[in-house]
Formats: structure tokens, sequence, C-alpha cells
């Protein structure tokens, strides 16, 4: 599994033109899914996330997770994470899980940051998704399991 996390003041998903998820501040991530990834891989993922201290204390310092602070994530699954351009123009996406096997799992990893505690928004799976988010700061991390 591998995510790009950002932190940011605000961020939202429109399918459509409709707002399908929407955080103040917390964490936006987008999640991709590969073949050998399962629930081990998702539980592991939802406590990083859960767990990262990226947040910045009252001196400043990134001492605070998600968990110690507002609470929310934005997950939006995004296939092209596994993307391979190292061959030629045209992006592979091999690497990438199937929908049938990748949905179930980014699911899981929502279920799982709920039982951690968290407050859980979501893109839509398979969906044309206009992703728009602000920036807290230049705090963007790959975490990968």
């Amino acid at each position: 599994m591998r995510s790009v996390l950002q932190r940011v003041s605000r961020a939202a998903v429109r399918v459509d033109g409709q707002v399908v998820g929407e955080i103040g501040e917390g964490l936006a991530v987008l999640v991709g899914v590969t073949h050998t990834d399962n629930a081990e891989s998702v539980s592991k993922m939802a406590r990083k996330l859960w767990n990262l201290r990226v947040f910045s204390d009252s001196e400043g310092m990134m001492n605070l997770s998600v968990s110690e602070g507002s609470s929310q994530i934005l997950v939006i699954s995004q296939f092209t994470l596994y993307a391979d351009a190292r061959k030629g123009r045209r992006p592979s996406y091999m690497g990438a899980a199937r929908p049938d096997v990748a949905e179930p799992l980014i699911d899981h990893l929502v279920d799982e940051l709920r039982g951690l505690g968290a407050t859980v928004q979501t893109g839509r799976f398979r969906a044309d998704m206009a992703v728009e988010l602000v920036n807290d700061g230049p705090m963007t991390m790959i975490l990968e399991t």
C-alpha cells in the first residue's frame, strides 16, 4: 500500500460538481493498492496515518499526530500511485491492484481509521474526482507498507 499524505487546512473531493468528501484541518491521503496488499498492510497503514507526528505543538515542533488534534482524514483512492514510467512515454499501471481487489481494501482502511477514532471522509472509488486542498505548510510525505 502506498500513500501520499498532505497536512491540510482544508480539502474536498467533488464528483460531477458535488462535494462527496470534505475536511477542515487534518490529513488528505491519496491511497494506492498493489497486488501484495492485504488486511495486515491496511492495518499497518491506518496505524501509521493515525499516529504519525506531523502537526505542530504549542512550540512549533512537529510532535502531534492527527489523533491528538482534529482527527480529520480525507481518504482518496488513487491507482496512479503505482504508475511505472521508467520505459517509454506511456505509464504502465500493472503495479496497481484491480478495482475488485483494491476497493474492499480502501474500504477496510477507512473502517480501520474510524475504529481508531478518526473522522474520515472519502472520495468515490472509480469516479472522475476533482480534488481541492490547501496545504498547511510544506508537509507532503510518501508512506509505504
